[in-house]
């Protein structure tokens, strides 16, 4: 696994954008050509450390018979010298016409003009947009559920990533019950690099609390290049974790510089509701999105927010899937909170008026959670919340079960496998729904799909950007390309989509990953165990530099004033008050070793007769103050 570490970048990426052209003014239009955009747009090889001829060259292509299904077949030359020419290159913060030169996987060059060596293979762009590949902030690759496995693995659900235009995915750990976060980190990796055909990184869930957690959480920080971890507040008796445990992981995240993340829904009213509704014979996939009304998740939103900011902890929530909890988050947002959102592919293009279809299959194919909201309104507004940045990042949360999987809960719904598709059609929903819409530009969705995401999660300018530098993660888009989306055409292991039959206009026509191509002309050529594990590293400046000036001042001092000697009126000894300390505030947790109980001889029914426990310990003559130190107080009336 050490082999598959982090490649040094070159010196040029630690001025990453310097020799970029100058971000062009917004005019006339978001597909408008602005004079003047070339200026200081033809960069100098020489002095971007390219290799010189001679030079050794990058990695291999998989040898023969390595390829599976829908791979290059045995023989197929693979390019590491790629130019983009005639494009429109475009990032979150501005859009120009120029060239891409592509090598070793990286990009060396943007510009007019380029000198390159020969050999190089050339791709026409004329017409398109060239944008950085997208990220999904919220996979589910391996999710272990009742036994079972997701439908697609590392392999296939990476491979439908890329078909899709994502050049990079984020999944969860999930460790099982008994396991250790280190040890399920490492099986992660064993899948992801055996399997995965793109860049991946990873996120890992906090199950349970524990003693040893603290301990664990700085080693994936500090050793295996974690910075974002995820509690529930759902599934009671299982991952649910209390509000006490939650302020003192999010003080533990916030001290290590990490990301705290939160699936936010009121568990309690959850299991109360599911025995209800069982009780009243209702066993099918609509009982699934009875039980999870609206209100749970915008509850448990507020509240995450709520401890979130006593601790003064980043926090990202997860699946924002209906408009309560959507305008919660953004009224925090809008009030100054260190708080993202991150609707998914589902809640953004589907709804969840399937729950009652006669069909059982495909209502349970919609079973996911928070559901779907079944209200109609809902995409629409979500869609106009993520154009305005009130929510920053779009995920896919893709976790798929086949049919026969999700039967397990043929006969009661709270065993249905949850879990939605959207890895491969997340990029293409977003840009009919929001572009094609008049809701964004070019460069919104390149954030929202890309760079908000690279930045809050701290690979950026390394992925989110083209720019000299950057990997070569690249999508060639065509705004005028059109697809229907069908179970029977897209590229995972089930036997539903819920997006069956929705028409998008503007698909990607040419992937680019780690500088090769890996979809051109609709045929993929991918390479399993090809992707490489992405670190992050901690504190990224997008999210702790408000974080750190809180900080600074949050500093809390007690009034100095004297003593009080006056009139105490007098209470039972049971209804006195008892100071709070550090161990006190959390409440008792399963797992979490508890401090013995202190005798207290004030409350004790102890007998002033015969021997008592504490004879041993010696004891001084009692003094009688006179005065308190510094002086009587001047409180002694209150009048």
């Amino acid at each position: 696994m050490a082999g598959r570490g982090q490649q040094p970048l070159p010196a040029c990426f630690a001025g990453l954008g310097a020799g970029s052209p100058r971000p062009r003014q917004k005019r006339g239009g978001m597909f408008c050509s602005v004079e003047d955009a070339f200026d200081n747009k033809t960069l100098d090889l020489a002095s971007l450390g390219a290799p010189r001829p001679g030079s050794p060259p990058g990695p291999a292509a998989p040898p023969p018979g390595a390829a599976g299904p829908g791979e290059p077949p045995a023989g197929r030359p693979q390019s590491d010298r790629l130019l983009i020419k005639g494009g429109k290159i475009v990032n979150d913060d501005q859009s120009f016409y120029a060239d891409v030169y592509v090598e070793d996987g990286l990009i060396k060059q943007i510009g007019e003009n380029l000198i390159v060596p020969g050999g190089v293979k050339t791709i026409d762009a004329y017409g398109q947009l060239v944008m950085p590949g997208g990220i999904d902030v919220h996979t589910r690759l391996r999710a272990p559920v009742m036994g079972l496995t997701s439908a697609d693995d590392f392999y296939q659900g990476t491979k439908a990533a890329l078909a899709g235009g994502t050049t990079m995915i984020i999944d969860h750990v999930c460790p099982d019950a008994g396991t250790s976060l280190l040890a399920a980190y490492e099986q992660w990796r064993g899948s992801a690099d055996s399997q995965a055909c793109c860049d991946y990184s990873l996120h890992v869930d906090v199950p349970r609390w524990h003693e040893s957690l603290k301990e664990e959480l700085e080693a994936l920080v500090k050793d295996k290049g974690v910075n974002s971890f995820l509690v529930f507040m759902a599934y009671k008796d299982k991952l649910q974790c209390t509000d006490g445990q939650m302020y003192e992981i999010f003080c533990i995240i916030r001290d290590l510089g990490a990301i705290a993340q939160v699936h936010a829904e009121n568990g309690d009213i959850i299991d109360e509701e599911q025995k209800r509704l069982l009780e009243l014979g209702i066993t099918g996939p609509e009982g699934h999105v009875l039980s999870r009304p609206e209100e749970v998740e915008a509850e448990a939103v507020y509240r995450a927010i709520t401890i979130a900011k006593q601790a003064n902890c980043p926090l990202y929530i997860t699946k924002i899937m209906s408009r309560g909890a959507a305008d919660v988050l953004a009224q925090a947002k809008r009030k100054g909170t260190v708080v993202y959102g991150e609707p998914i592919t589902a809640s953004l293009g589907a709804d969840g008026s399937h729950y009652w279809s006669k069909n059982w299959a495909k209502a349970a194919a919609f079973v996911t959670s928070p559901p779907i909201s079944p209200d109609p309104t809902t995409p629409e507004h979500l869609t106009s919340l993520l154009s305005c940045g009130d929510l920053q990042v779009a995920g896919s949360a893709h976790c798929t079960f086949t049919t026969a999987q999700k039967a397990v809960g043929k006969d009661n719904f709270t065993l249905i496998p949850e879990g939605t598709n959207g890895i491969e059609e997340r990029m293409s929903i977003i840009w009919e729904k929001c572009v094609v819409s008049g809701k964004m530009d070019e460069n919104d969705f390149v954030a929202v799909t890309s760079t908000n995401a690279a930045k809050i999660f701290n690979c950026y300018p390394r992925k989110g950007r083209v720019a000299v530098g950057a990997d070569a993660d690249l999508v060639l888009w065509n705004p005028k390309a059109t697809k229907i989306i069908s179970a029977k055409t897209h590229n995972l292991n089930v036997e539903y989509n819920i997006f069956e039959g929705t028409e998008c206009h503007g698909v990607p026509t040419v992937v680019v990953s780690q500088g090769r191509v890996v979809l051109e002309d609709g045929n993929l050529f991918v390479t399993q165990g090809s992707g490489r594990f992405i670190p992050r590293k901690t504190f990224p400046d997008f999210v702790y530099k408000r974080i750190k000036a809180r900080n600074r001042l949050a500093e809390v001092h007690g009034v100095p004033r004297g003593l009080y000697d006056g009139p105490v009126h007098d209470v039972l000894a049971s209804a006195k008050a008892v100071a709070p300390t550090p161990a006190s505030r959390i409440a008792p947790c399963a797992g979490k070793a508890q401090a013995p109980p202190v005798r207290n001889l004030h409350q004790s029914g102890f007998s002033l007769s015969g021997s008592q426990a504490d004879d041993h310990i010696a004891r001084r003559t009692a003094q009688k103050i006179i005065a308190p130190p510094g002086g009587r107080s001047n409180i002694t009336s209150l009048s």
